[in-house]
């Protein structure tokens, strides 16, 4: 059976973020013949209409308004619900980020319908969409079917392939009716430094307590550089100060499924392994044989990260830098 899906496409510092590319991809599988619809919001969002077309939504509706030109949750529910009525939408998806967990349960709530969040999967099975989901901080998996009503999903950033699909989708301005902002965003201070997205990196160089301090996530980077990931860490390590919070991986930080994931220094408490043990290839490096940390790791090095860091960072250079 045929299916009408929206695809919430959400940009970052003037990029589209790969996993709005991952959901563009799963909605052409569930759409069954159906119409995949594209939605981009604010400012400037004309500008991203090429790169959109390139996975193949049937259209892509446009909403420019002023008020949309940086997020605040007010202003988004109140659009995207809009959209979804306008289309009449039976499944909209969304990327399991920041925004996409703060405006999926909203539009959701408000339209009485229901969600299933940080999907890893979903699948076509005897005609039903099955959507796959961790439990229990990833020690299991539950799969869940709709058997009613509007379909919202959340899907975890580098869990689903891009498939590329050029075509010329008609492009829909649409000016949703926002009022009543309870909330305005005057200025934006920016913690972390610019780089790879650490939700979305597809390698991660990450830090424990091992570190030993700021200055111990220096080797940390310059890997992180070389391999073109991002750098992460443990919630000790940021309790310690040895780096902000926003780099945290774990159960209260950001849960990451990178191709590559190399601990350094981390212990392996099992707060930490919820954030980061569905990673494909897990490193760990750690002076202690007994740490946690390797009962997960497909590959493991027991010695100091001070001597081990330096060493993978000139190796790698010399497989992927050019003399």
């Amino acid at each position: 059976m045929s299916k009408k899906i929206l695809v919430f496409v959400e940009s970052k510092d003037g990029k589209l973020r790969n996993v709005s590319f991952e959901a563009l991809t799963v909605a052409k599988q569930l759409a069954d013949g159906g119409e995949v619809i594209a939605a981009i919001f604010g400012t400037g969002a004309t500008e991203f209409i090429q790169d959109i077309s390139q996975y193949g939504p049937d259209k892509v509706y446009v909403l420019e308004d002023e008020a949309l030109s940086i997020y605040t949750t007010d202003a988004y529910v109140q659009a995207l619900g809009q959209l979804i009525e306008e289309v009449k939408a039976e499944i909209i998806l969304l990327g399991h980020t920041a925004i996409g967990k703060d405006l999926a349960p909203r539009v959701a709530a408000r339209l009485g319908a229901g969600l299933i969040s940080d999907c890893t999967g979903v699948n076509l099975e005897n005609g039903e969409i099955v959507f796959t989901r961790p439990i229990y901080a990833g020690k299991a998996f539950q799969k869940k079917v709709f058997n009613q009503g509007k379909v919202f999903a959340t899907l975890r950033p580098n869990n689903f392939e891009i498939q590329g699909n050029l075509v010329v989708a008609e492009v829909v301005p649409f000016q949703p009716v926002i009022k009543d902002l309870r909330t305005i965003v005057k200025e934006i201070v920016r913690k972390t430094t610019s780089g790879v997205d650490l939700s979305e990196a597809k390698v991660i160089i990450s830090g424990g307590r091992g570190v030993k301090s700021k200055e111990g996530f220096k080797p940390l980077q310059e890997l992180a550089d070389v391999l073109g990931g991002a750098v992460g860490a443990s919630r000790g390590a940021c309790d310690a100060e040895f780096c902000d919070y926003s780099l945290q991986i774990g159960q209260t930080g950001k849960v990451v499924t990178p191709d590559l994931y190399i601990a350094c220094g981390i212990s392996g408490a099992i707060q930490h392994l919820a954030g980061m043990s569905n990673s494909k290839v897990i490193v760990a490096i750690n002076k202690d044989p007994e740490a946690p940390i390797f009962q997960v790791a497909d590959y493991g090095i027991v010695g100091d990260l001070f001597e081990v860091v330096p060493l993978l960072t000139e190796e790698f250079k010399k497989v992927l830098v050019p003399c």
